[in-house]
């Protein structure tokens, strides 16, 4: 389950609310998002297409899905739950 977002705007998006996100990530965002709503392990996110993988340097240890280009989501996992979820351009 999602717990936080880092990111206000992509919160919003999944609130359903108004967001300055880009309308043309709208949908592979939210299909992301519910996805990882529904994962018990970040490796659940390791589907074709979204380039699921955890990046270097970072304690606690954050992963990413790519959803267009450089932007992704990127998260951290921590007992079935994701948090600090954002929407970025992290290249």
């Amino acid at each position: 389950m999602i717990k936080t977002f880092r990111s206000k705007q992509l919160a919003a998006l999944w609130a359903g609310g108004k967001t300055k996100i880009a309308r043309q990530y709208h949908r592979r965002i939210l299909i992301r998002l519910d996805r990882l709503d529904q994962c018990e392990a970040a490796v659940e996110m390791n589907l074709p297409g979204y380039d699921f993988h955890q990046l270097k340097g970072f304690t606690p240890t954050r992963y990413t899905v790519q959803v267009n280009g450089p932007m992704c989501i990127t998260f951290e996992f921590s007992d079935g739950d994701a948090y600090a979820v954002d929407f970025e351009n992290y290249h």
